[in-house]
């Protein structure tokens, strides 16, 4: 009898894939690293063609299947998302302001500033225009499975519905054979343009004691989060962890909230969030929960601030998340999507002149950001699946159970 050979794992192979960028990025030639960063280009291309459609997929359907209090439980997702994205940058920013002035220095800032812009470039790459943007896919699927929830069976047949779940199927079908398979290669061509370009040491080498607070922040986070959603669940909040370990792994290569869903899907699965529930609130939260994103961010603008003696107080800082928590709904799918969105509204901090998106006090906030991207996005996708399982808990307790 034969024996089964023994699949290495998503988390090994994203470990690896990692591990083998460093490497590749900082010993073998550029024409080497050109290469991998070619290939890696044009997955990114394909699977930013492909996000959309799973959104209108997997969010349609999931609101569809849902019998009752689709429309609460949207309202009650948003709301968690958002207030926790508010509380995330509030309590950033009172650790900044109280740790940060005892490790800063210009000179600091200005050696990070030189990576800026600094990208390998790839030999050639594949233009494929999406169909339709994040945001528009959001939109038309809170839509359609709104009135599909509401009046399948009732005012319409079950035609566009089987449609639908067809269509499911099909871009289900692709992300097990086409998407997932090939994320190790995707985040393994992030790891050599960054390092080849001098990013991942950077932060490490010049201001790694602030690095290291944003991290240790964003894991608190995560910790918080999942114990509040194993309290309201009584599951237990370390096993909802370390179920949570390729979504984070998977976010710290890809660098994307997006890119991460379809392994979110599959740690929400394991952490025993029903069908439903997790086809509609991981893909929504990839778009409106940036709880990490907004750690960051705010973390390095009063980084910013303390360094070049401008005034900042919590005051100025509540207005700037309260906004940035909305604008940031459009920026998941790519590498640095949430900075690049706060840009128009940095000038709530830093004032007029110094906020000029196309200032040099903008370009630093940028070159600090990016190379803390991924660690915010894995505390993104991870605090998802908190609000997945809280989510599920009041669907179950709630609104099926009194239906």
């Amino acid at each position: 009898m034969e024996k089964k050979k023994k699949k290495l794992g998503l988390v090994p192979r994203l470990i690896i894939a990692i591990i083998l960028g460093i490497l590749i990025g900082q010993f073998l030639p550029e024409p080497v690293c050109r290469a991998v960063v070619t290939a890696s280009g044009i997955f990114s291309t394909f699977l930013k063609f492909v996000i959309p459609l799973m959104i209108l997929a997997y969010v349609t359907m999931g609101i569809a299947d849902l019998s009752q209090g689709a429309g609460k439980l949207l309202l009650i997702t948003v709301a968690i998302a958002y207030a926790s994205t508010l509380a995330a940058g509030s309590c950033s920013y009172l650790v900044a302001r109280s740790l940060f002035p005892h490790f800063m220095s210009e000179g600091a800032m200005a050696q990070i500033a030189a990576t800026s812009g600094v990208s390998l470039e790839p030999y050639f790459s594949i233009s494929i225009i999406p169909l339709m943007d994040t945001l528009s896919a959001v939109v038309f699927a809170f839509m359609l499975g709104l009135c599909l929830s509401a009046m399948r069976g009732r005012e319409i047949s079950d035609t566009l519905y089987n449609g639908m779940k067809d269509f499911s199927g099909i871009i289900d079908r692709g992300l097990h054979t086409a998407i997932i398979p090939f994320l190790p290669l995707y985040i393994c061509g992030t790891f050599v343009d960054m390092t080849r370009s001098g990013k991942t040491f950077a932060i490490l080498g010049i201001l790694w004691k602030v690095f290291l607070v944003v991290i240790v922040m964003h894991l608190i986070c995560i910790a918080v989060q999942f114990t509040l959603a194993g309290v309201i669940s009584h599951k237990n909040p370390v096993t909802l962890i370390r179920n949570q370990i390729p979504g984070y792994t998977t976010a710290l290569g890809t660098q994307s909230s997006a890119a991460t869903i379809p392994v979110n899907l599959e740690c929400a699965r394991a952490d025993g969030i029903c069908e439903q529930i997790r086809n509609f609130v991981v893909p929504l939260c990839a778009n409106i929960h940036m709880a990490g994103s907004m750690i960051t961010i705010t973390a390095c603008a009063t980084a910013v601030c303390l360094m070049n003696q401008f005034p900042i107080s919590l005051s100025t800082v509540i207005p700037f998340i309260m906004t940035l928590g909305i604008a940031m709904v459009a920026s998941p799918g790519a590498p640095g999507g949430s900075i690049m969105t706060a840009l128009p509204f940095l000038y709530m901090i830093f004032g007029t002149a110094a906020g000029d998106p196309d200032g040099p006090i903008c370009a630093i906030m940028v070159a600090l950001y990016i190379t803390q991207d991924s660690f915010g996005t894995a505390c993104n996708v991870s605090g998802d699946n908190a609000i997945g399982v809280i989510v599920d808990t009041i669907y179950h307790k709630f609104i099926e159970k009194n239906a």
